[in-house]
C-alpha cells in the first residue's frame, strides 16, 4: 500500500483529565479518545489549525 506524502501522524501524550471541554472536544474530533493513541490525517490548515489549538497535548510526526 502506497503511502501519501501529506500525511501525518498524531499522537495524544497527555491525559484529557483537567483540560477544558474546548480541549476535550478538539481531541475528540481528531478522532482521539485514549492516551498514547495515534490516528493519521491530511495535512491540512484545518487539521494544524485544531493541533495548534492543544500543542502540549499531542505530539505530530510525518
Amino acid at each position: 500500500m502506497a503511502k501519501k506524502n501529506n500525511t501525518i501522524k498524531i499522537t495524544l501524550i497527555k491525559s484529557l483529565i483537567g483540560s477544558t471541554q474546548k480541549q476535550r472536544s478538539i481531541a475528540k474530533s481528531l478522532g482521539l479518545t485514549k492516551k498514547d493513541q495515534t490516528v493519521e490525517h491530511e495535512n491540512s490548515k484545518t487539521i494544524m489549525g485544531m493541533v495548534n489549538a492543544i500543542p502540549h497535548l499531542l505530539k505530530v510526526t510525518e
